[in-house]
C-alpha cells in the first residue's frame, strides 16, 4: 500500500511542474521563475522529481516520510540547542554531520527547511570569532546544501547577502582597509572562501550590483597595481550574474559591460586579467541566456565589438606559437598582482578552456546562422585558424588546451541541447538551438577531433575521444561515416599499431551511438570480429581496450541470433556482402565519404541485414573464449605483479567485460560458454591466472546460478579431494609467501570454488552438505599457505548466505525475453522508474546453514587456539620451528573471516550490552539507544564524570532506518550467534595475553591477531573492514562513466541501474553502523590494543595502532579509556629513554584520531605537552623527525577557545523548535562555560610552567617549548603573564640565532596584541569583528563635484605642509568616493591604553635598557649564516619599531640620546656592508616608529636620522649595500603619504645627473633609489618635471648602468602620471557606456608626452646622421638609442603599453629598423630587435592599427635596405594572426598583396621569408577567405610561371655556356627572379596544408605544374621545386597510400621520377 501511495505522490509531483534548474553548477544557465509561485512552492522539496525511486526498489519495507521528517526536526532541534548554548565543536558539528548523513540517504527536506539551513550555514561559516576548523566544516555544509541548482532557484527562493563574504575576503586582500592585522588570530582558509563564493554567487541579489560597484571600484588603481588585480578578482568572485527581475534597467549587463571592458583595457598584457574577465563574461553569458528581458543577438548578449575583443583574447590565451613572436603576455605585469593571487580560481578545476567554451556555447542561437560576424562564424574561423595545431605531428604546450577547448565546446553544447529539448531549460523560443546550428557546430569541430583521436599525448587523446562521443551523439550521420572510414583500415591491420589502439578506443566511445543508428548498427558485429585479434598477451594495453570495447557493446545489444525463426534471411551471407560493398565504397570515396542510411536504405532491408549479421555470434563467442584462454595461459607470473601494472589491470578488466557479455548471451550460447569453462577449469591449473579465472567463474555463476553451480561445484570439490588425497597438497607448512608447485592445483580449485559461491543467492543450498563437508575436511587436512584460501572460501560462503543483495544481471526485463528479442531491442534504454529487481534476501534455511557453519568452524578454531596456548596441542612451542606460529595465525585468520562473514547478522545493540552485567548504568545506555533519546537524568549535573569528559562519553541519540535485518531478538539463532561472538572476543584477549607474555617476539602472530581484533570491533551490521561500500561505489562509478551525458540523467544500461539499488541498500547499512557503547569486554580488548601500540616491535606497534584507530571509531567513550595507559607509557619511555615507547606513544596519541581528543581534553593535554617536550631531546634521528612532524599538532593544543561568536540571532531563531528548550540551553551553556573556565585555568598554569622550563633548558628543548608557549600564553583579557614577558624580551637577545628569531617573532606578536586590544577599545567584540578605533584616523569629505578637485588634491603632495596625511594610494585614482581615509598630521593623542595594557608596557619597558639595545644591535650587525639571509630583514625592523615606541613614550629604561650613541657605534666608519645593513634596519624602524606621534617628536627624530641617510645616499652607496638602502626606502615610503618623509623624497627628487662624474655606480644607484621612490609613491609623486627634463637632456649618457636606470625610471615616471579620477562610480559607468560598447580607450598620450616623444626621436635622427657608418666607438646615437630602447622596452612590457600605439607607424618603426642595422653595436641591435618584436603583442582596438599596417606594407615594399624588408615580415604574420578577428577584410587583403609582391624581391632571403609568411597567413585564415585567396594566388603564380618561360638554348652556344664565363643579362636575371617568385608562391600554397590528408583538390595540379614547368630549371629555381616536392612527400609518410589516391593517373606519371626515384634509375 505504501508503495502505491509513494508512487502516486511521485507522479503528482512530476505533473505539477517540470522546472529546469539543475545540473553541474559550473555550466548550466540559471533559471528564473515567477515570484508568485513561491507560496505553494516552499513546502515542496524539489523542483523536479527524482529520476530514480530509491525507496521503492528495496526488498524490505522502509520508513514513511513522516518518520524521516520527524527525525530531521529532532536533529535540527538539537542543532538549535547546541548553537544557542555556544557549543559549536563538538555539539553543532555533530548535528551538522547528522544532517549530512540524513541527506546522504536521499531524503529531501522541504524547500523552506533547506532555505533556512542554507542561511544558517552561510551565517555560521562566516561568523566572526568562530574556531577556524569548525567554520571550515560549516562552509562545507553550506556547499553541500547549495550544490545542486535544482533545489533552490536563484533570485526566487533564496537571496544571500554578499557583505559577510566580502568582509572575510577583505582581510586577506585589502589588509590596509581591514584595520589591524592580528598575528595571533588564525585566519580562515582563503581557498574555502573562494569556493564558497562559487556557490553563494548564484544567490546574490543582482539589485546589489550598484552597491557592490560603489564599495569595490574605488580600490582600483594601477599606480599600485595590486589594487587593480584585487578589484577584478573580487568582482569575479562576488558579482551576481543572474538576471534581475524585469523593469530594473540599472542592473542590465549592457549597462555596466562597457565599464568592465574599460577596466580590462587598463591592464594590458596580463594573463590574470584575461582569465578573470573570460570567467566573468562566460558566466554572465550563461546566466543571461534564459532571460527574455536581456537583449540578445547573433553575439549573445555582447556587441560585435565586444565579441571581437573577446575572440582576440581567446587567441592570445591558447598560446599558439606564431613565427618568431614572443608571448603576448608580460610576466612583469602579472607579478605585481601581489595578494590578488589569493583570489584566483584553481586553474586545474576551472581551466581557461572551460571559460572560453562556456562563453561561446552560451552565446549561440539560431540568429547566428545568417549573420556574417556571429559567434558561430567566428568559432569556425578560430578552429580553422588553429587547425594544424591539432595534428598529432604538431604537438607542444598548446596541445592540451586546444583539445580541452574542443572537449568543453562539445560538452556544453550537448548539455544545452539536451536540457532545451527536455524543456528543463526555460528560455525564449527564438534562442533555442536548432538543427542547422547543431549541424554547423558539429561540422566545425569534426576535422580537428578526428586528428585528436590519434594524438600522441594521452591527455589530448582522452579529450578527443570524449568530444567524438558528444559530436556523434549530436549528429551520427556526420561523424560515424568518417569514423568508420578511418577505423576499418586500422582494425584490418593496414596501418601502425598506435592507430589500432586509438581506433579501438574510438569504437568503445561510439558503440552505444552505433548500435542505435540505423544502418550503422549493421557494422557492429563485423567490428566485434575485427576487434578480436586485439586480445593478445604480448600487447596488454591493446587487450585492455579490446575488452572495454566488447564490454560496452555487450551492455547495449543482446547476443542472440536473430535469423532463427525468420524466413527472409538465413546465415550471414547477406550481411557480409553488404559490409564488403560498404567498406569498398569507403575506400573509394576516402575521407569525405557520405553514408546516408537514413534516406538511402529501406527500413526493411536494413533490418534483414542486421538479422543476417547476428548469425555469426556463436562463432564470435567461441573465438573470444579461445582468445581469453590463450591470454590466461600466457599471463606473466603473479609474483612479479605490482599493483597498477598492465597485468593487474587485465585481471580487473576481464570480469568487468565478462559480466555483461555472459548476461547478453542467448541460452544456447550461455550453455556453450559454460561447458567450455567447465572443461578448461577441470583440465588446467594456471597459477598466475587464478584470480582472473575465479572472477570469470563468479560472473558465470551470477548470471545463471543453478545451472552453473550444478556444472562447476561437483567438479571443483572432486578435484580438491583428489589433490589432498593423492597429491598430498597442503600437507606441510612452507616458508616464504610463494605457493609450492605441489599445492597449486588445490589453491586453484579452492579459489575458483570460493568465487563461485559469493553473491549468487540461494542456489548454493542444493550443495549444502557437500560444501559443509569439504570445509571441515580441508580444515582438518590442510597446513601452510593454502589454509588462507580455505578460510576465504568459508568467508565467501557465509557472505553469500547472510547478505541482502541484487541477483539480477539481465539486460532486459522478463517480459522482453518472454515476447522474444528482436532488432528493436538493440541499444534500447530502460526507464529508471519501471524496473523489476530480483533481490536475494536470506531465507531461514540459509541462516540456519550459515550459523551451523559458523558454529562448527568457529568452535574448532576456538578449541585449537585454546589448546595451542595452554600447551595441550600436539604442536609444541619449541622456539625453533614455525609450526606453532603458523597454526595460531591460521586460526586467527579463520576467526577474523568468520566474524566478517556473518557481520550482517550481528546487531549493534546486543553487541554493545554485557551478557552478565545487570547494573542500572548499562540499562540506561541501552534504553537510550533503543529510543534514540538521551535519558534526562543522566545529565552532566548528576553524573560523576568530570566535566571535560562529557563530550567523549556522552551518548547522543542515533537515527536508524530499516535495512533488511533478518533476525528477531528472541530467536535462538540470534542468541547463539551473539554468544559465539562474545566467546571469540574472550578468546582473542586470552591469545593476546599469552603472546605478550610468552611469545612477544613472534611478530608473525600479532598481525593476524590485531586484524581479528579490528574485525571484532568494526564488523557489526556491515563488513566495514572490507570497505564494501567504497569499493562497490567506485566500481559502479567507473562503469557508468562512459554512459554519462551532460544534461541527461541516468541513461544507463539496466544492469548498472540495478547496481545503483544495491549501493543504496549498502548506504543504509553503513548509516546504521553508528558507534556503540562500551562493555566490559570491549574495555578489556581496547586496553590490549593500547598496550601493544607501544610494543617494542615496530610491526606489532603498527598493527595494533591501525586496529586501535578503527576500534576507537566504533566504540563510544573509547578514547578517554585508552589515553591514560598510552600517556603513561610515553612518560615512562621518556624517563627511561626507551625509544620504542616514545615512538609508539607519540604516534598513537598525536597522529591518529586521538590527537584531537588529547588537544581538547585538558585532563591530558598538559601531560602530553610535557612528555612531548622531553621526548624532543631524545638522541635518535627517527624520534627527532617524529617530533618535528608533530609540532603543529602540539601547537594546536594551545589555541585559545572561542570566547565569543557574533551571530545574527534571527537566522538561528528561524530553526527554533516549537517546544520550549530554554532549560536545556541554559544547562548546556552552563556546562560549556564551566568547561571553558576550567580549561583556561589549566592553560595558564601550564603556560607558566613551560616559561620556567624554557628559561633553563638546552636550546633544542627551549625552541620546542617556546613555540608552544606563544600560542598558550597570549590571551586577550590578561595579555600575558609577567614571567612570559621576561622570557620573550630577554629571549630576543638570546645568544642562539634560532631562539632569537623565535622569541623576537613572539615579542612582535605580544606588542601587536597589546595594540590590537587598545584599538579595539579593550572590547573583545570589537576585536573579533575587526572594528578598530585609531584616534589619528579621520574620514575626509571629498569635493566630488568640483571639477578642479583632483588637481588640487595632487598639488597638495608637491609641498611638505599638510593638515592630514593620506596614506592610501587608491582614493581618487579611478573614481572618487564620498569620503577618504586620512590621518591627522599632528595628533594630540595616540592610542589609549588601559591599566592592563599600560602595566604590560611598563613591565617590558623596564627590561629595555641600553644594554638590551646594545646587544640586539650587535646581533643585527653579525654576519648572517647563509647568503640567503643577507638582506634587509623586515622582522628586525618591525621589532624595533615597537621597541622605539616605548623609548619615545618614556616607558623604556633608555633615552633617545643613548639610542643615538648606540646607533653611531654600530655604523662606525660605514666601510663594512654589515654596518650598513644594521644601520638601515635601525633607522628604518626609527623613522617608522614616529608615524602617528606629535610633530615635535617627529622633527627631533628626523633631525637626527636624515643627515645620516643623506650622507649615505650621497657618498656611501656600494654595489654590496645598495639593496639594503633600497629596502629601507621601501619601508619608509610604501603605503604612506610622501609628505611624511618629505626630506628624503625631496632630496631624491633634487637629484641631477653629473656628466663630469666618472663614478657610474653612484649615479645609477641614486637613480635606482629615485625609481624605488616613484614606484612606492605612484601617482602621488609630484616632483617629476625637473627630473624628466634632466633625464631627457642626458639621454646619451656614456655609462651603461646609468642608461639602464634612466630608461626604467623614465618609464616608471610616465606610467604613474596616468589617472582617471571620475567624480563617482555612476559617472564612470555612464561615461564608458556613452563612449562605446567597450568603453573609452585608456592611456591616450597627452600633448606634452607626444611632443616629448617626437623631440626625442628627432634628436636620435640627427645623431644618426652625425655618426659615421662603421664607427666602432660609442656615439651619442648608440648611447641615446639604448636609453630610449630601455625606456620603450619597460613601457611596452607593462600595462600602459597602449599609450605608445600611435607612435609605432611613423615614429618608432623606421628608427628601430635603422638601429638593427648598426652591426658595430650588438647590444643596440639586440635591444632594437627585442623592442621591435613587442609591436604585434600590444593590443590595439578595432581600427587602431590601420596606420601601423600601412607603414609595415610601405617599408616592406619600398625600403631600400633588404634587412628592413625582411624584418617587417616577422611582424606582418604575427599581426595578421593575433588580430584575426579585428582586421577588416580590406586590410587583410592588403597584407596578402604586400607579401605576395615581396616574393618578387631582388634579395633571396626576403623572397624565402615572404614565402613562409604567406603560407602561415593562408594557414590561419578563415575558410571563406582562404578559399578565395588560394584561388587568386594559384592563378596569379601559375600565370607568372607560364608567361615567363626560360629561353631555349641554341646549339651554337654550348661551348661558351660550359665554360661558365658568361654573365647573365639583366633580362635573364629578371626572368629567373619571376620564375623563382612563382615557384615559391605555389610552394607556399602547398606548404600551408602540411597535414591535411587527403590533400586539397587543387594541390595535385599545383605540384604537376611545378614538376612539368620548372623542375629542370638550373640553380635556385630547380632546387626550390625539388625541395617543395620532397617536403610534400616527407610530411605524408603515414598517410601516403590514401594521399596518392588524390592524384589522377596522368598527374602521378608526371610526378614519377621527380617526386620518388624509380628503383632501377
Amino acid at each position: 500500500m505504501d508503495d502505491a501511495r509513494e508512487r502516486l505522490a511521485e507522479v503528482i509531483a512530476s505533473l505539477e511542474r517540470r522546472d529546469g534548474t539543475n545540473d553541474s553548477r559550473a555550466t548550466s544557465p540559471g533559471v528564473g521563475g515567477s515570484r508568485d509561485e513561491n507560496a505553494n512552492n516552499l513546502s515542496r522539496s524539489r523542483n523536479r522529481p527524482r529520476t530514480y525511486p530509491y525507496f521503492r526498489y528495496l526488498p524490505y519495507k522502509v520508513e514513511d516520510e513522516a518518520q524521516r521528517q520527524h527525525n530531521f526536526h529532532e536533529i535540527v532541534n538539537h542543532l538549535y540547542v547546541a548553537l544557542k548554548a555556544g557549543d559549536f565543536a563538538p555539539g553543532a558539528l555533530h548535528w551538522t554531520r547528522e544532517i549530512r548523513n540524513w541527506l546522504g540517504l536521499k531524503f529531501d527536506p522541504t524547500k523552506e527547511q533547506r532555505i533556512r539551513l542554507v542561511r544558517l550555514y552561510y551565517e555560521l561559516a562566516l561568523a566572526p570569532g568562530l574556531d577556524v576548523a569548525a567554520a571550515e566544516r560549516f562552509s562545507s555544509m553550506f556547499m553541500v546544501l547549495t550544490k545542486k541548482k535544482h533545489y533552490l532557484r536563484q533570485g526566487v527562493d533564496l537571496t544571500l547577502d554578499w557583505k559577510p563574504l566580502y568582509r572575510e575576503l577583505k582581510t586577506f586582500v585589502l589588509p590596509s582597509e581591514a584595520g589591524m592585522t592580528h598575528t595571533t588570530n588564525v585566519k580562515r582558509n582563503i581557498r574555502t572562501l573562494t569556493k564558497m563564493c562559487t556557490f553563494a554567487q548564484l544567490y546574490f541579489d543582482p539589485e546589489a550590483i550598484p552597491a557592490m560597484l560603489e564599495e569595490i571600484l574605488p580600490h582600483f588603481s594601477t599606480s599600485f597595481a595590486e589594487g587593480a588585480f584585487v578589484v577584478v578578482g573580487l568582482f569575479n568572485l562576488l558579482f551576481p550574474t543572474v538576471p534581475s527581475p524585469p523593469g530594473n534597467d540599472r542592473v542590465l549587463p549592457q549597462r555596466y559591460l562597457p565599464a568592465m571592458f574599460h577596466l580590462w583595457s587598463l591592464m594590458n598584457r596580463s594573463r590574470v586579467f584575461d582569465t578573470t574577465f573570460l570567467d566573468l563574461f562566460s558566466r554572465l553569458a550563461r546566466d543571461s541566456l534564459v532571460s527574455a528581458d536581456i537583449p540578445f543577438s547573433e553575439c549573445g548578449i555582447y556587441t560585435q565589438e565586444q565579441t571581437s575583443l573577446i575572440f582576440t583574447a581567446v587567441l592570445r590565451m591558447l598560446d599558439i606559437p606564431v613565427g618568431q613572436a614572443t608571448s603576448p603576455y608580460s610576466g612583469s605585469v602579472d607579478i605585481s598582482a601581489g595578494l590578488a593571487i589569493l583570489l584566483e580560481r584553481d586553474p586545474k578545476k576551472h581551466p581557461i578552456a572551460h571559460h572560453i567554451a562556456r562563453w561561446i556555447v552560451m552565446s549561440l542561437s539560431p540568429a547566428c546562422l545568417d549573420a556574417r560576424n556571429s559567434v558561430l562564424t567566428r568559432l569556425e574561423g578560430l578552429i580553422q585558424a588553429v587547425e594544424t595545431f591539432f595534428h598529432p605531428s604538431n604537438s607542444g604546450g598548446w596541445t592540451k588546451t586546444l583539445h580541452q577547448l574542443v572537449y568543453y565546446l562539445a560538452d556544453f553544447f550537448v548539455m544545452r541541447w539536451n536540457r532545451e529539448q527536455s524543456g528543463e531549460l526555460e528560455m525564449p523560443e527564438e534562442r533555442k538551438l536548432n538543427g542547422p546550428v547543431k549541424h554547423r557546430f558539429v561540422l566545425c569541430l569534426r576535422e580537428v577531433v578526428f586528428m585528436g583521436i590519434f594524438s600522441k599525448s594521452p591527455t589530448a587523446m582522452n579529450f578527443a575521444l570524449s568530444t567524438l562521443q558528444s559530436l556523434a551523439y549530436l549528429e551520427p550521420d556526420l561523424i560515424l561515416p568518417g569514423a568508420l572510414q578511418r577505423i576499418y583500415p586500422s582494425m584490418q591491420g593496414l596501418v601502425e599499431v598506435h592507430r589500432t589502439t586509438s581506433s579501438l578506443r574510438a569504437l568503445q566511445v561510439l558503440s552505444r551511438i552505433m548500435v542505435r543508428a540505423k544502418g550503422f548498427r549493421c557494422h557492429v558485429t563485423t567490428m566485434l570480429g575485427l576487434a578480436l585479434p586485439g586480445i593478445d598477451a604480448n600487447d596488454l594495453e591493446k587487450t585492455l581496450y579490446t575488452l572495454s570495447y566488447i564490454q560496452s557493446v555487450c551492455y547495449s545489444i543482446p547476443l542472440f541470433d536473430l535469423t532463427e525463426g525468420c524466413e527472409d534471411v538465413s546465415g550471414s551471407m547477406l550481411a557480409s556482402q553488404w559490409i564488403g560493398s560498404e567498406v569498398e565504397r569507403m575506400d573509394q570515396e576516402g575521407i569525405n565519404v557520405k553514408l546516408d542510411y537514413q534516406n538511402g536504405l529501406a527500413g526493411k532491408d536494413e533490418e534483414l541485414i542486421l538479422r543476417s549479421s547476428t548469425s555469426n555470434f556463436a562463432e564470435f563467442v567461441s573465438a573470444f573464449l579461445g582468445k581469453v584462454f590463450t591470454l590466461l595461459e600466457n599471463l606473466p607470473d603473479a609474483a612479479r605483479v605490482r599493483s597498477g601494472s598492465p597485468e593487474q589491470n587485465i585481471i580487473n578488466t576481464l570480469p568487468a567485460a565478462f559480466t555483461p557479455l555472459l548476461a547478453a548471451l542467448s541460452p544456447e550460447l550461455y550453455n556453450m560458454a559454460l561447458n567450455k569453462f567447465a572443461d578448461f577449469v577441470s583440465n588446467h591449473v594456471i597459477h598466475q591466472a587464478k584470480d582472473a579465472m575465479a572472477f570469470i567463474c563468479n560472473a558465470l555463476c551470477k548470471i545463471n546460478p543453478r545451472k552453473a553451480l550444478r556444472r562447476l561445484v561437483p567438479v571443483l570439490i572432486q578435484s580438491i579431494r583428489t589433490e589432498i588425497n593423492e597429491n598430498g597438497a597442503a600437507s606441510t607448512r612452507n616458508t616464504g609467501t610463494d605457493v609450492l608447485p605441489r599445492d597449486r592445483g588445490l589453491v586453484w580449485s579452492v579459489s575458483l570454488l570460493s568465487m563461485c559461491l559469493v553473491h549468487v543467492g540461494d542456489a548454493v543450498l542444493e550443495h549444502k552438505d557437500q560444501l559443509f563437508d569439504i570445509a571441515l575436511y580441508m580444515q582438518q587436512k590442510c597446513k601452510g599457505i593454502p589454509t588462507i584460501h580455505v578460510s576465504n572460501f568459508i568467508h565467501h560462503l557465509l557472505l553469500n548466505l547472510t547478505g541482502t543483495y541484487t541477483v539480477d544481471y539481465a539486460q532486459y526485463e522478463k517480459n522482453v525475453y518472454a515476447r522474444g528479442i528482436s532488432p528493436i531491442d538493440w541499444g534500447s534504454i530502460p526507464d529508471p522508474q519501471s524496473l523489476e529487481i530480483a533481490w536475494h534476501v536470506p531465507s531461514r534455511e540459509e541462516i540456519e546453514f550459515a550459523v551451523q557453519l559458523f558454529r562448527s568452524q568457529g568452535q574448532s578454531a576456538v578449541e585449537k587456539l585454546t589448546a595451542l596456548t595452554d600447551g595441550t596441542s600436539p604442536i609444541k612451542r619449541d622456539g625453533t620451528g614455525k609450526e606453532w606460529s603458523d597454526e595460531v595465525s591460521r586460526n586467527l585468520v579463520l576467526i577474523r573471516l568468520l566474524l566478517a562473514g556473518v557481520s550482517v547478522l550481528f546487531d549493534p545493540e546486543t553487541a554493545s550490552s554485557d551478557a552478565d552485567s545487570s547494573n542500572k548504568e548499562d540499562m540506561d545506555v541501552d534504553t537510550s539507544l533503543a529510543n534514540g533519546h538521551v535519558p534526562e537524568e543522566q545529565d552532566a549535573e548528576t553524573s560523576t564524570v568530570p566535566i571535560e569528559e562529557m563530550d567523549e562519553n556522552e551518548i547522543k541519540p542515533t537515527y536508524k532506518y530499516p535495512a533488511g535485518y533478518v533476525l528477531k531478538d528472541d530467536d535462538p539463532l540470534y542468541k547463539e550467534i551473539h554468544h559465539l561472538r562474545e566467546q571469540a572476543g574472550k578468546l582473542l584477549h586470552a591469545v593476546h595475553q599469552f603472546l605478550t607474555e610468552k611469545q612477544e617476539d613472534d611478530v608473525a602472530c600479532f598481525g593476524p591477531l590485531y586484524n581479528a581484533y579490528q574485525s571484532w570491533f568494526i564488523d557489526v551490521g556491515i563488513e566495514r573492514s572490507a570497505h564494501v561500500l567504497d569499493r562497490v561505489t567506485r566500481l559502479l562509478e567507473a562503469d557508468i562513466h562512459p554512459y554519462k551525458l551532460s544534461g541527461m540523467r541516468k541513461q544507463y544500461p539496466r544492469p548498472l541501474l540495478l547496481r545503483r539499488a544495491n549501493v543504496y541498500h549498502l548506504q543504509r547499512l553503513r548509516h546504521n553502523s553508528y558507534p556503540r557503547p562500551k562493555t566490559e569486554l570491549t574495555k578489556t580488548l581496547l586496553l590490549d590494543l593500547a598496550q601493544s601500540s607501544v610494543s617494542s616491535y615496530t610491526e606489532v606497534r603498527r598493527h595494533a595502532q591501525s586496529a586501535g584507530e578503527a576500534a576507537l571509531k566504533a566504540i563510544i567513550g573509547a578514547r578517554p579509556l585508552v589515553i591514560p595507559p598510552l600517556l603513561q607509557a610515553l612518560e615512562q619511555g621518556v624517563k627511561q629513554d626507551d625509544f620504542a615507547l616514545i615512538k609508539g606513544g607519540i604516534y598513537s596519541l598525536l597522529f591518529g584520531s586521538l590527537g584531537k581528543t588529547v588537544s581538547r581534553d585538558w585532563r591530558y593535554a598538559p601531560r602530553v605537552v610535557r612528555a612531548y617536550i622531553s621526548a624532543s631531546t631524545a638522541d635518535k634521528p627517527s624520534v627527532q623527525k617524529l617530533c618535528s612532524t608533530a609540532m603543529l599538532q602540539i601547537m594546536e593544543i594551545g589555541r585559545p577557545l572561542e570566547r565569543m561568536v557574533i551571530l545574527d540571532s534571527d537566522i538561528i531563531q528561524a530553526i527554533a523548535p516549537t517546544e520550549d528548550v530554554l532549560d536545556k540551553i541554559e544547562k548546556k551553556r552552563a556546562k560549556v562555560l564551566k568547561k571553558r573556565g576550567n580549561v583556561e585555568t589549566k592553560m595558564a598554569a601550564l603556560s607558566d610552567e613551560l616559561v620556567n622550563l624554557a628559561k633553563t633548558s638546552h636550546w633544542k628543548k627551549a625552541s620546542r617549548t617556546a613555540a608552544i608557549v606563544v600560542t598558550l600564553g597570549l590571551r586577550f583579557e590578561s595579555i600575558a603573564s609577567e614571567k612570559m614577558v621576561d622570557l620573550l624580551v630577554n629571549g630576543a637577545i638570546d645568544s642562539h640565532p634560532g631562539l632569537r628569531g623565535m622569541y623576537g617573532g613572539a615579542l612582535v606578536a605580544l606588542f601587536s596584541l597589546i595594540d590590537s586590544r587598545a584599538t579595539a577599545q579593550h572590547e573583545y567584540e570589537n576585536y573579533i569583528a575587526d572594528k578598530p578605533y585609531l584616534p589619528a584616523k579621520v574620514y575626509l569629505q571629498t569635493k566630488q563635484d568640483d571639477s578642479g578637485w583632483t588637481d588640487e588634491y595632487l598639488a597638495g603632495f608637491a609641498s611638505p605642509e599638510a593638515e592630514y596625511y593620506i596614506d592610501h594610494d587608491h582614493p581618487g585614482w579611478l573614481v572618487w568616493d564620498k569620503t577618504m581615509p586620512a590621518y591627522k598630521a599632528n595628533p594630540k593623542k595616540d592610542i589609549e591604553y588601559d591599566d592592563v595594557e599600560q602595566q604590560m608596557l611598563n613591565h617590558i619597558g623596564k627590561i629595555l635598557t641600553r644594554e638590551w639595545f646594545s646587544a640586539i644591535f650587535d646581533y643585527f650587525k653579525q654576519e648572517p649564516r647563509d647568503a640567503g639571509a643577507d638582506r634587509f630583514r623586515m622582522s628586525n625592523a618591525i621589532l624595533l619599531v615597537y621597541a622605539f615606541e616605548l623609548v619615545h613614550s618614556g616607558t623604556a629604561a633608555v633615552t633617545f640620546a643613548e639610542i643615538k650613541a648606540e646607533t653611531a657605534r654600530i655604523f662606525g666608519d660605514g666601510t663594512d656592508k654589515h654596518q650598513h645593513r644594521a644601520t638601515s634596519e635601525i633607522l628604518g624602524a626609527l623613522l617608522t616608529s614616529t608615524a602617528d606621534k606629535s610633530v615635535e617628536l617627529r622633527n627631533e627624530v628626523w633631525e637626527y636620522a636624515f643627515p645620516i641617510v643623506q650622507q649615505v645616499f650621497a657618498d656611501g652607496l656600494t654595489p654590496e649595500n645598495s639593496s639594503y638602502w633600497n629596502s629601507f626606502l621601501h619601508l619608509v615610503l610604501q603605503g604612506k603619504d610622501p609628505r611624511r618623509s618629505w626630506p628624503i623624497v625631496e632630496s631624491l627628487a633634487l637629484f641631477r645627473l653629473d656628466m663630469s662624474s666618472n663614478a657610474a655606480f653612484k649615479e645609477s644607484s641614486k637613480i635606482q633609489l629615485l625609481q624605488q621612490c616613484v614606484a612606492d609613491l605612484g601617482w602621488r609623486f609630484q616632483l617629476e618635471k625637473p627630473v624628466i627634463q634632466d633625464f631627457l637632456v642626458h639621454l646619451d649618457h656614456p655609462y651603461k648602468g646609468v642608461r639602464e636606470a634612466m630608461g626604467v625610471t623614465l618609464a616608471a615616471l610616465y606610467r604613474t602620471r596616468y589617472h582617471e579620477s571620475y567624480k563617482n562610480v555612476e559617472t564612470f559607468i555612464d561615461s564608458q557606456r556613452e563612449a562605446s560598447s567597450i568603453g573609452i580607450a585608456p592611456y591616450q598620450p597627452t600633448e606634452d608626452f607626444a611632443q616629448t616623444i617626437h623631440d626625442v626621436f628627432e634628436r636620435l635622427e640627427q645623431w644618426r646622421h652625425q655618426r659615421t657608418p662603421g664607427q666602432q666607438t660609442p656615439s651619442s646615437y648608440t648611447s641615446g638609442g639604448k636609453t630610449v630602447l630601455l625606456w620603450l622596452d619597460s613601457a611596452l612590457s607593462s600595462f600602459e603599453c597602449t599609450q605608445l600605439l600611435r607612435f609605432f607607424p611613423n615614429v618608432f618603426m623606421e628608427q628601430l629598423l635603422h638601429m638593427m642595422d648598426v652591426k658595430e653595436d650588438q647590444e643596440l641591435q639586440g635591444l632594437a630587435y627585442h623592442v621591435f618584436r613587442h609591436i604585434p603583442n600590444i593590443p590595439h582596438r578595432l581600427g587602431e592599427d590601420t596606420e601601423l599596417i600601412a607603414s609595415l606594407i610601405r617599408i616592406g615594399t619600398q625600403s631600400s635596405l633588404w634587412h628592413q624588408r625582411l624584418r617587417v615580415l616577422i611582424n606582418m604574420q604575427v599581426i595578421f594572426f593575433r588580430r584575426l578577428f579585428l582586421l577588416p577584410c580590406e586590410q587583410q587583403q592588403d597584407l596578402y598583396d604586400c607579401v605576395a609582391s615581396m616574393l618578387e624581391d631582388t634579395q633571396l632571403e626576403v623572397r624565402l621569408g615572404a614565402a613562409s609568411t604567406l603560407s602561415g597567413m593562408i594557414r590561419c585564415s578563415p575558410l571563406a577567405m582562404r578559399t578565395v585567396m588560394i584561388q587568386n594566388l594559384n592563378q596569379r603564380f601559375t600565370k607568372m610561371l607560364i608567361d615567363s618561360p626560360l629561353p631555349k638554348k641554341t646549339k651554337g652556344t654550348l661551348s661558351t655556356s660550359n665554360t661558365g664565363t658568361n654573365t647573365p643579362t639583366p633580362e635573364h636575371s629578371k626572368l629567373v627572379l619571376t620564375r623563382h617568385a612563382a615557384v615559391l608562391g605555389l610552394g607556399s600554397l602547398v606548404q600551408a596544408f602540411p597535414y591535411s590528408s587527403p590533400p586539397p583538390l587543387w594541390i595535385p595540379g599545383v605540384l604537376t605544374t611545378l614538376a612539368n614547368k620548372a623542375n629542370n630549371d638550373p640553380g635556385m629555381v630547380g632546387k626550390s621545386v625539388k625541395s617543395i616536392l620532397s617536403d610534400f612527400k616527407k610530411t605524408r609518410q603515414d598517410t601516403w597510400q590514401t594521399d596518392l589516391k588524390a592524384f589522377t593517373q596522368e598527374q602521378a606519371e608526371d610526378l614519377d621520377g621527380v617526386l620518388w626515384r624509380s628503383y632501377f634509375v
